[in-house]
């Protein structure tokens, strides 16, 4: 059943910008060792037979703030704030722990649970909607972050299914094709054209003239065009220096500059440019260098 957020949200719990800022990971941050006072406690008022009301551990709730450094990863920092995966993942809203980046601002609660808001974006949070009631232990809360006011059902104590976390920590990248066939895969092959021995730098999947073509990951689209060798192309720009080539498309629907969210439709199949019949030319990128796609893209 989705997941149906109430009228009355004048009476939501409600968390304004003044958010305790961790600066420090470690015990030396004072902020830090209030925020493991408050879990600690947290953690006993959500779970036992004297566990408290999903409004009362609201009232305890507070919500804090940290900006993530270079050498931060996402296990590692559920790891030293001793919350779980999905309490951290669903209210920053992280489709997977490569959502992360460096210059990040995370909202960090100090009660495990999850947090499922009201208008629903990326694919881990369908699951989650769909998986969850409203009526479920939860409570409506609302959150000023900067000018924008984010409400949310939270499920106190509540924690990732085991399909949900291997989602989660596997979700990756998508593939862009719902039905295809692999023609050619990354790495050395003689070229179709010239028989030359060279490096096919993506992946091949053949598919119908006209198939949809869906964008791998959230990102932004940075260009669109014509190659001689790509035929008709979209480039998108994802997190984490990654970005994603869509070659000898038939029709460009995505709009340069703007904002995708993952399994958005960007084009249909073709066989433009160089090209020996209707296929898709996929290619994934980090820091502008084709990289294996193999292990990274999930069905």
């Amino acid at each position: 059943m989705a997941l149906a957020f109430f009228l009355t949200i004048l009476c939501l719990p409600v968390f304004g910008n003044d958010f305790p800022v961790i600066r420090q990971l470690n015990p030396s941050d004072v902020m830090f060792n209030q925020f493991m006072n408050d879990v600690e406690g947290n953690r006993r008022r959500v779970v036992g037979v004297r566990a408290l009301s999903p409004e009362q551990i609201a009232e305890h709730l507070t919500i804090y703030q940290y900006t993530v450094r270079e050498a931060d990863d996402f296990l590692s920092l559920v790891a030293r704030l001793n919350i779980p995966h999905s309490a951290l993942a669903s209210i920053n809203k992280l489709n997977s722990p490569q959502s992360l980046e460096a210059g990040m601002t995370l909202l960090i609660p100090s009660c495990p649970g999850i947090f499922i808001p009201e208008n629903i974006t990326t694919d881990l949070e369908k699951i989650l909607g769909v998986s969850r009631e409203s009526g479920e232990r939860s409570v409506e809360i609302r959150l000023r972050v900067g000018n924008r006011t984010l409400n949310y059902l939270f499920f106190p104590g509540a924690d990732f299914t085991q399909t949900e976390r291997t989602f989660f920590l596997n979700s990756g990248f998508r593939f862009p094709l719902r039905q295809y066939r692999i023609t050619s895969r990354f790495g050395v092959r003689a070229d179709p054209f010239t028989g030359n021995r060279q490096v096919h730098r993506g992946l091949d999947l053949a598919a119908p003239e006209g198939t949809e073509v869906f964008a791998v990951a959230n990102g932004t689209v940075t260009a669109t065009g014509f190659d001689p060798v790509y035929g008709n192309y979209v480039i998108i720009s994802h997190n984490n220096n990654f970005s994603s080539l869509y070659g000898h498309l038939l029709t460009v629907y995505a709009v340069l500059q703007s904002d995708v969210n993952s399994g958005s439709l960007i084009g249909r199949v073709g066989s433009t440019g160089q090209s020996t019949g209707p296929h898709l030319h996929f290619e994934l990128r980090r820091g502008g260098i084709p990289i294996d796609p193999n292990g990274r893209l999930r069905p």
